[in-house]
């Protein structure tokens, strides 16, 4: 599947957001419990930061997910990490589109001055985990029982590449 990057414009949030929340309401990929604001969305994609950038993922022109690299902690000596995030419509998945994200994430990051990707994964999340392990990624920490939903412990497990 050919895919595309630009980068994510209030006009897209809608789309974002409904991808997002998706997961919210359906999986434990993510630890929001109820579904977020488009407001809450741009919040944390940081639109028009110098750094921290995000993108759609566009399939033939349209929208098939969304990836953005964050702030990995809010201590400036920390501007050299960021933790790299990606959601794919569900009903994108398994299309082999993840490596083509990472790669692209990778490529921006490095365009940024930034030296490290952190991935943080719940533990269910054998997908993902199996993204970023055949993407060179190391698993460099595992907490456990450290979020519930669902009415279920969860772990989550950190990943990270050099670049």
């Amino acid at each position: 599947m050919n895919i595309s990057f630009k980068p994510i414009e209030k006009i897209d949030l809608p789309s974002v957001t409904a991808i997002y929340n998706y997961y919210v309401e359906n999986s434990t990929a993510t630890f929001h419990l109820a579904p977020v604001s488009e407001q809450e969305m741009e919040t944390t994609l940081l639109l028009g930061h110098r750094l921290y950038k995000s993108f759609v993922i566009l399939s033939e022109g349209a929208i098939v997910g969304f990836c953005y690299l964050g702030q990995f902690r809010k201590k400036e000596a920390y501007d050299i990490s960021s933790e790299v995030t990606l959601y794919i419509k569900h009903d994108f998945t398994g299309k082999k589109i993840g490596g083509s994200v990472l790669a692209f994430m990778e490529q921006e990051a490095k365009k940024l001055g930034l030296k490290n990707l952190v991935g943080v994964i719940t533990s269910e999340n054998k997908g993902s985990l199996k993204l970023f392990e055949r993407n060179g990624y190391f698993k460099c920490g595992h907490l456990k029982n450290i979020g519930i939903k669902f009415g279920k412990a969860l772990d989550v497990i950190s990943y990270q590449k050099e670049i």
